[in-house]
């Protein structure tokens, strides 16, 4: 079987070349390190090329805006369908345009523009703002090391289980409305009806305990579980002891 032939940064000039003049361009390739310019009038493009999305050519369009704005990338037509849509979205932020060439057997290589440099409107979302700042302030500490993969996200959600948990492992079966009065917060009846975790059980109407599943797993939270122990539910334990 004939082995597949690799594709290089000068497979793409060609092509791309071919395709500006017949837009009416003149084309040279490599004038002052830059791959590809084109000149139509007093318009200038600049296009970089590689046979992938890496930083090296991200860097360099970056360096080639401080000539022209209409800077482009051009990369081989990734195979998979979507697997250059964090590529694209990271190009438009930093106002690059993309172009695609296709390969194909027993064809001419196709030329496409997939959107040109434009300015970059970036439109914050307050929504998803709000929900970071929300699961922010619903955690009490620093438990997760960032960047970790492989260990449990010790989300808002996770620690207020752990805060009820504490609660019923110290004083027995309770309902939600007594460990809200501890602090346990609104989403109490929630955590403990979904029992997410399988760490709760309802014991009688209205009223929950901490399974054993619950307590064994309450091990692995050594720091937090050690921080509730000795607020306000124990606070409580140790006055309804007196």
């Amino acid at each position: 079987m004939r082995k597949a032939k690799t594709l290089t940064e000068a497979d793409l000039y060609e092509p791309i070349a071919g395709y500006l003049n017949g837009l009416g361009y003149t084309v040279r390739g490599e004038v002052m390190d830059c791959d590809i310019t084109a000149t139509r009038g007093d318009e200038l493009v600049v296009i970089e090329m590689k046979r992938a999305f890496n930083t090296a050519l991200l860097v360099q369009a970056a360096k080639r805006q401080r000539i022209t704005d209409s800077v482009y990338v051009a990369v081989p037509r990734p195979k998979r369908r979507g697997q250059s849509k964090g590529s694209r979205h990271l190009l438009r932020r930093l106002e690059l345009g993309l172009i695609f060439v296709s390969f194909a057997r027993r064809r001419k290589p196709r030329v496409e523009v997939v959107f040109h440099p434009v300015p970059y409107q970036r439109q914050k979302r307050k929504a998803a703002k709000r929900a970071v700042l929300t699961e922010m302030e619903g955690r009490s500490g620093d438990f997760n090391c960032g960047g970790s993969t492989r260990q449990k996200i010790v989300t808002a959600y996770r620690e207020n289980a752990i805060q009820i948990a504490c609660y019923l492992e110290a004083m027995g079966p309770m309902s939600p409305k007594q460990l809200r009065e501890l602090g346990t917060g609104p989403k109490t009846l929630a955590i403990l009806y979904s029992n997410f975790y399988g760490w709760f059980e309802r014991v009688d109407r209205g009223v929950y305990a901490l399974q054993a599943r619950g307590r064994e797993e309450l091990a692995g939270y050594g720091e937090i579980a050690t921080r509730h122990r000795t607020g306000e539910g124990a606070d409580v334990r140790a006055a309804s002891d007196g």
